[in-house]
């Protein structure tokens, strides 16, 4: 079975998932199905009974289309959100060299699942690379290696039981061989925006289908969103770094978002249902990093010769 079998034909129903304690084992099962991220994050947003979990199900299965060799079984978490912003030049969090490895210091804000995750992956400058573009390392950091301090943050409005973390990191040894290979912000952090899209968004669709089964939508949006989710899984196999794939992510983000807006009609006949009620509340994280997503469009459209 393939995993647009699995959409069409899995049960309707998800079992209820009120904290990470509940929604991280049962990913974990779902995930040993699927050995391509992009199928985990389908099926986990599929099994998924709010879109908070969906969008936790894309956001690990794309940290795994980051980085092939994360620990399946560990909950992972990128750093790289500062008190100044996620740009190079924001980042203040560093890298120095120290004997046969490194020291790492900062403090990171927004980290996603940070309370729960066992493994980070901290952008953080690397001190003794020279030039006038600061140089980012990302580096491997257990949640309990010493130095490291996970303060949770407030819940946000929207998909609450998400919870992030700011996580602050004082001589923090890393050795060489947990620093991630090339250049921290080309390879990493700026790919990764490309990589998450694709497998949050595939995830948070991939959640309605199964509700637009369970709530009797037409079938003609859920041919449509199949549609889109193929689209999707098959740009998630290509180079994330080619400006082909950007612009075909627009266009595909942009049909998502037309079927998004055709099922706000269809949970507006069932206001009764609890699942209404969250998807009420946690929509708006569909328009997050919007403005961002379409200055990468654009800047795709400028190197497509």
């Amino acid at each position: 079975m393939d995993i647009f079998e699995h959409l069409l034909t899995s049960p309707q129903a998800a079992p209820a998932c009120e904290d990470v304690a509940a929604w991280w084992p049962r990913y974990l099962e779902i995930s040993r199905a699927w050995p391509t991220p992009i199928d985990r994050a389908m099926a986990g947003g599929h099994a998924a009974d709010r879109l908070g979990w969906a969008f936790a199900s894309g956001y690990q299965a794309a940290l795994r289309a980051l980085v092939a060799d994360l620990p399946a079984d560990t909950m992972a978490a990128l750093c790289v959100t500062e008190a100044e912003g996620n740009t190079p030049r924001a980042i203040r969090s560093s890298l120095r060299r120290e004997g046969d490895g490194y020291v790492l210091d900062g403090s990171k804000r927004w980290t996603t699942l940070g309370p729960s995750g066992g493994l980070f992956l901290v952008a953080a400058r690397d001190e003794a690379a020279c030039g006038e573009r600061v140089a980012l390392r990302v580096a491997r950091v257990a949640s309990t290696a010493p130095g490291v301090r996970v303060e949770s943050m407030p819940p946000t409005r929207f998909v609450p039981e998400v919870p992030h973390a700011q996580v602050r990191f004082d001589r923090v040894r890393v050795a060489a061989e947990d620093l991630l290979p090339g250049d921290g912000y080309d390879l990493y952090v700026k790919r990764f925006r490309t990589v998450e899209d694709l497998h949050v968004n595939a995830a948070m669709l991939a959640y309605l289908v199964r509700e637009a089964a369970r709530l009797g939508w037409p079938g003609e949006w859920i041919e449509q969103t199949v549609a889109v989710l193929r689209a999707a899984r098959a740009l998630a196999l290509d180079d994330p770094a080619k400006p082909a794939v950007h612009i075909a992510l627009a266009g595909t983000l942009a049909l998502g978002r037309t079927l998004v807006a055709e099922a706000e009609g269809e949970w507006a006949k069932i206001v009764d249902d609890p699942g209404y009620a969250r998807w009420q509340r946690d929509r708006e994280l569909l328009g997050v990093a919007g403005r961002a997503r379409s200055q990468r469009t654009a800047r795709a459209w400028e190197r497509r010769q």
